[in-house]
């Protein structure tokens, strides 16, 4: 197979070397974004899996649904020729950027339910170039598992030019004209360019692709399908090879990680859109470990999200930290009531802060208590958000996080653990 012709770039051109912040973003947090993303695949496989994923001829995006937004974490070579885009267009957007006036919404939706249900799928698309030209793709999505505990860690979306072939019969679809842009933003939440749907191009030359959405709609060949089911296994055995087989020395920090069911990448994906601080805990597993915690709780902190995953809140405590208060969240906890406090709590520079905190159980369909949510808000910055208050800001994120968790868990029972 020979590789695809690309556009020139940089000879030492790592993986990951930024990505582009808004104009209200401080550099400090944007920095720690950029590690994130970075983390995203080094927390899980040795840092040779950057340049061997990059050597790759395929087109394809990795994401990660644990991330809020569910943010490409890298894009191959051959996928930044065809599109025309560079590295920081793409890393830590959603890639529902790449879609347009004559995506077709039905096959968004399946896309949808693919990442939702963690399936794989292989379907016919239409999406955008830099440039602005629609090109058709096939797009065969599928979750990445982790063996030693089955957690999906990131979605894979390979990506085989269709190419434009004369069709016999058959009527033309008609195609959605309006924005399925801002009807996926909807759908996932409007979080300014973060979702959950994955898809891109190929660098396939159409010389009439301005014309696509007049177009019937292209049904792949059995050797476009193959070459799609191929690549995505050779990608699949590259990460399978370069995965540490070290987790349990490098969760060291961690209660009981083996132990850690993941979360639905729907529910990772619907917390994501919640942008104040807090943490989800799991009361069914030994010392009621963290299983999600928000990004503004990681910037309010200063941890990262391996450092936290796997251990109980009080790991925030410090020797300020009043041990009746402790006491009395321990007692709410057990009686499965809410409770706020004022507790003094430590960053991970050791820098302490008062946090006022709201602390909830969240039951599932059934009723069960499945999670406990703790709302987190730096009483120096309380004066920051302008028109509610804090109580009610933290009610407004308990009420959000038990739509999720029940409206999920009614789906699919196994979203929310209620043993």
């Amino acid at each position: 197979m020979v590789a695809p012709e690309l556009h020139p770039i940089s000879t030492v051109h790592p993986p990951f070397r930024r990505i582009n912040c808004p104009t209200n973003t401080t550099s400090t947090a944007c920095m720690d974004d950029g590690l994130r993303l970075t983390e995203s695949l080094t927390v899980d496989y040795s840092d040779a899996v950057l340049e061997a994923l990059d050597d790759l001829p395929d087109s394809f995006l990795l994401t990660d649904s644990s991330i809020s937004g569910h943010p490409v974490v890298f894009a191959s070579r051959a996928f930044l020729s065809m599109s025309g885009y560079s590295r920081d267009d793409v890393l830590g957007r959603n890639a529902r950027m790449f879609q347009g006036p004559a995506t077709d919404r039905r096959s968004v939706m399946e896309i949808r339910e693919a990442v939702r249900s963690e399936r794989k799928l292989q379907l016919p698309l239409i999406n955008y170039r830099k440039d602005g030209t629609p090109h058709w793709i096939l797009l065969h999505l599928c979750p990445v598992v982790r063996e030693s505990d089955g957690c999906v860690v990131h979605f894979l979306a390979v990506q085989v030019p269709i190419r434009k072939r004369r069709s016999s019969s058959g009527p033309a679809p008609v195609l959605l004209l309006g924005s399925c842009r801002d009807e996926v933003a909807r759908q996932h939440g409007g979080c300014g360019g973060h979702g959950s749907v994955l898809v891109e191009f190929d660098s396939f030359d159409d010389a009439d692709s301005r014309g696509l959405e007049a177009e019937e709609s292209r049904v792949a060949t059995d050797v476009e399908k193959q070459k799609a089911t191929n690549a995505a296994k050779t990608i699949l055995s590259i990460l399978t090879y370069y995965r540490k087989h070290t987790d349990r020395l490098i969760r060291g920090k961690r209660s009981c990680s083996a132990s850690i069911m993941p979360l639905n990448s729907s529910l990772n994906i619907c917390l994501g859109r919640i942008k104040q601080s807090f943490v989800l805990t799991d009361p069914h597993l030994p010392d009621m470990p963290i299983v999600y915690a928000s990004d503004a709780f990681l910037n309010m902190t200063g941890y990262s999200r391996n450092d936290v995953l796997g251990r109980n809140c009080r790991f925030l405590s410090g020797p300020g930290t009043d041990g009746e208060v402790l006491h009395q969240i321990q007692d709410s906890i057990r009686r499965e009531q809410p409770c706020t406090v004022c507790i003094l709590n430590y960053r991970k520079d050791g820098s302490s802060f008062w946090n006022c905190l709201h602390i909830s159980p969240v039951r599932n369909a059934t009723g069960k208590v499945a999670y406990y949510v703790g709302v987190q808000i730096d009483e120096s910055g309380k004066g920051e958000h302008h028109g509610l208050s804090p109580e009610m800001r933290q009610l407004s994120v308990v009420g959000s996080v038990k739509v999720a968790v029940r409206s999920l868990s009614a789906v699919a029972p196994s979203t929310s653990r209620s043993q």
